[in-house]
């Protein structure tokens, strides 16, 4: 988890050896220090051998054989690498295919040879971001591929698909098919963005991806089917092995149903795990059997240590049993009529669960749903006892044309009943900044305030720990001379935040593509989990990934400033010799000329902001010739510290005359890997450098943040500082542009 790099083999060998020889110390505890540094060394071989792929096959076009694990039959594939150039591989590796159509028919289970041209996962870095290259690392699909030549090696589907089809075909006509499939295989590509946002904001999206809860559901269908069947049995024939084995042999089935996801896997070893501890006829806690199944799981796949979703399932189940332990229900709930007695058990579950879940919700999602108590009330019955259920059944008896027909019906409705009641509440979706992460574990806190009487016993320090909790959400006073200049990782675009007192002026609003652009991704939750407000906005120029975004800020801000060189209409001008002060920062526009109707890049607004010790040039992707028509007789006014890198570091911009004017200290660029255009060319990074630059980009650090203080600054970047982890660094060639 914290490691910046993963240690040679050497040291890997060095530790196993060390944990054997410490195995023979003849003193207490060694043992348990032995293993330790033996499941150590076990972790960092897996994490090892992951990164293998990138550094062996990322290089030049490599000759695979792959098998097809999931497909949308259209131009999305996710395979797993069985050989490469003809050597076999173990364990396989998963790669991704998209918007790439192969010439066949394809299904999972089909075996491709493949000439594919592999890349290493790099995802956009940004604090507070979602971090795509520990989720791909996490899920062992480390790497996407580029298809040069595909050739189908066989064309049957196997099992999993066939059955997948077959409810497919069976379910086309039902308003909610993709829920169906997303419930049954573990299949989300259907739910529709409505139905996603539905579920989120109401807190029930956990019931529509197949994990713990489903699976555990299964097992216990499993358990009863085995136990109806007993009842048939002479009493010397009935075990209660038999039912344990049945359940097991249900969840692994459903497991294979939902392809093997990782979810879903872990709660088949935790389920594998219960049953060999309940074979030993021995009574196990809840705390050690929730330990053994933390200890197998990571012992099956370290690298799960990485999995938001695992440290969502652990702290789940240790909330539950917490819960249970030191909030019991009241003995008159226990003891009053099951219609009285089981709404209020689900209800003081409910509590527990929104209570103690919630310290890892604002960590992970940066929210929580203040209508999900209400909404997983009639969700979570619905789902567990009517739902899943009757989708079991369904699965089994598809081939029975009337009786799978209307059992997938009933489902539909079951499910249209669902959403229904989920449309009826609120809106409950509340955003939570990181300021509340300490204050959101006082759910903890409070139950055992409570069950220990501590509020009696010890009511000063119980104060003063409230009190503690509640400061932690104020915001830390800045100093009046100290700001940040933050480049967020947007990709192929530019988006610059300059923060002072909690206000951002934001320089270009990223790129958009069809069904998102960078504010919904990037900006916008970045900016609400630093508790920022945004007051300004320059739009420098009217390309796409500068402007992408704009329309998503306005709709959050309504009221926010806007200056561009554009001449729309709720614009301020933008153009040379406008100034202004925001946050007691100078703001001076170097270019356009006044009036000016230049369009494209060499219209971009170049802009110097300064607090009279710092000064940064913002540059947008003006090009050469606007360049030197800028640098007539203003040269000197064009000194800077920090120059933005103009157009992305093309050749085409940074001339020479420019880079002397400015004479800076460092240079940033807003670049993307893998880009079409090859971005920054090598020779614009070599004549920065060559000119006394040091060179920065967001390709390759991520995120970057100056933080000024009067006359000193400092640049940090989230690859080298801000996160230095094993698992965020640039896999594959040093550098790798198209």
């Amino acid at each position: 988890m914290w490691l910046p790099t993963i240690p040679g083999v050497a040291v890997i060998a060095a530790l196993f050896i060390a944990s054997l020889c410490v195995t023979f110390i003849p003193v207490r505890g060694m043992r348990f220090v032995a293993i330790s540094l033996l499941c150590f060394c076990w972790a960092l071989f897996n994490a090892r051998q992951s990164l293998v792929s990138f550094e062996k096959w990322t290089v030049k076009p490599v000759t695979v054989e792959a098998l097809v694990e999931r497909t949308d039959n259209k131009q999305n594939h996710e395979l797993q690498i069985v050989s490469v150039g003809g050597k076999t591989i173990f364990p396989s590796v998963g790669f991704r295919v998209r918007e790439t159509y192969l010439s066949n028919h394809v299904c999972a289970g089909q075996r491709w040879r493949m000439k594919v041209s592999l890349r290493p996962v790099h995802g956009q870095l940004n604090e507070g971001g979602f971090d795509s290259q520990r989720y791909a690392i996490a899920m062992h699909q480390p790497l996407s591929a580029r298809v040069i030549s595909a050739q189908q090696m066989t064309q049957r589907c196997n099992l999993r698909a066939s059955w997948l089809s077959a409810v497919e075909n069976a379910t086309k006509s039902l308003p909610y098919q993709g829920v169906i499939m997303a419930l049954a295989f573990g299949e989300r590509s259907g739910v529709s963005d409505e139905q996603k946002s539905l579920l989120r904001q109401s807190g029930t999206a956990h019931l529509m991806a197949i994990s713990g809860m489903h699976i555990s559901l299964a097992a216990m269908v499993g358990w009863l089917i085995a136990r109806l069947v007993q009842l048939t049995f002479p009493a010397h024939r009935i075990h209660f092995r038999m039912p344990l084995i049945a359940s097991v042999i249900a969840a692994g089935v459903y497991t294979w149903l939902a392809g093997g996801n990782p979810p879903a896997v872990r709660a088949l070893i935790g389920v594998v795990i219960w049953l060999l501890l309940k074979l030993q006829g021995r009574s196990w806690s809840g705390w050690e059997v929730w330990l053994c199944c933390i200890a197998g799981i990571l012992v099956y796949d370290p690298l799960t240590v990485l999995s938001d979703s695992f440290w969502l399932s652990v702290l789940a189940v240790a909330a539950l049993i917490f819960w249970y332990q030191w909030m019991p229900l009241p003995r008159s709930v226990a003891t009053a009529r099951w219609f009285y007695r089981y709404p209020l058990a689900l209800l003081h579950l409910q509590i527990g669960i929104m209570l103690l879940l919630m310290p890892l919700q604002i960590f992970i999602f940066h929210g929580i749903s203040l209508s999900a108590l209400f909404a997983n009330l009639f969700a979570v019955p619905l789902i567990s006892f009517a739902v899943v259920p009757l989708l079991l059944a369904g699965l089994v008896l598809t081939p029975i044309p009337w009786i799978g027909e209307q059992l997938w019906w009933l489902v539909d409705r079951l499910l249209a009943l669902l959403f229904l009641a989920l449309k009826l509440l609120p809106d409950g979706w509340l955003n939570i900044d990181k300021r509340f992460q300490a204050l959101s574990v006082s759910g903890w806190v409070i139950v055992v305030i409570h069950r220990l009487s501590l509020w009696r016993n010890s009511f000063i320090s119980v104060a003063a720990l409230i009190f503690s909790l509640a400061v932690s959400t104020m915001r830390v006073e800045e100093k009046e001379d100290s700001w940040q200049v933050v480049m967020l990782d947007v990709g192929h675009g530019l988006a610059i935040a300059i923060i002072k007192q909690g206000k951002v002026f934001l320089y270009d609003t990223g790129n958009a593509w069809p069904g998102g652009d960078a504010a919904q991704q990037v900006i916008i939750p970045w900016l609400r989990w630093h508790h920022l407000s945004l007051e300004q906005v320059v739009i420098s120029h009217e390309h796409l990934d500068h402007r992408g975004g704009l329309i998503s800020l306005q709709r959050e801000w309504p009221a926010v400033n806007i200056r561009s060189p554009l001449h729309w209409a709720g614009h301020h001008s933008c153009f040379q010799g406008d100034e202004w002060q925001w946050q007691k920062l100078q703001f001076s526009v170097l270019w356009p000329p006044k009036g000016s109707t230049i369009t494209g890049n060499n219209g971009s607004c170049v802009m110097m902001v300064s607090d009279g010790h710092f000064r940064i040039l913002l540059t947008g992707d003006v090009e050469a010739e606007a360049e030197l028509a800028m640098l007539k007789r203003r040269w000197g006014i064009l000194h800077a510290d920090i120059i933005q890198v103009p157009h992305h570091g093309s050749r085409t911009s940074s001339g020479a005359p420019l880079l002397r004017a400015v004479a800076g200290a460092a240079a940033l660029a807003s670049t993307s890997r893998y880009n079409a255009w090859h971005l920054p060319s090598g020779k614009v990074v070599k004549r920065y450098q060559s000119q006394g630059y040091t060179w920065y980009d967001t390709a390759q650090s991520g995120q970057l943040t100056i933080d000024i203080n009067s006359d000193k600054w400092q640049i940090n970047s989230f690859r080298a500082q801000i996160s230095p982890r094993w698992y965020h660094q640039w896999f594959g060639v040093s550098r790798d542009n198209g």
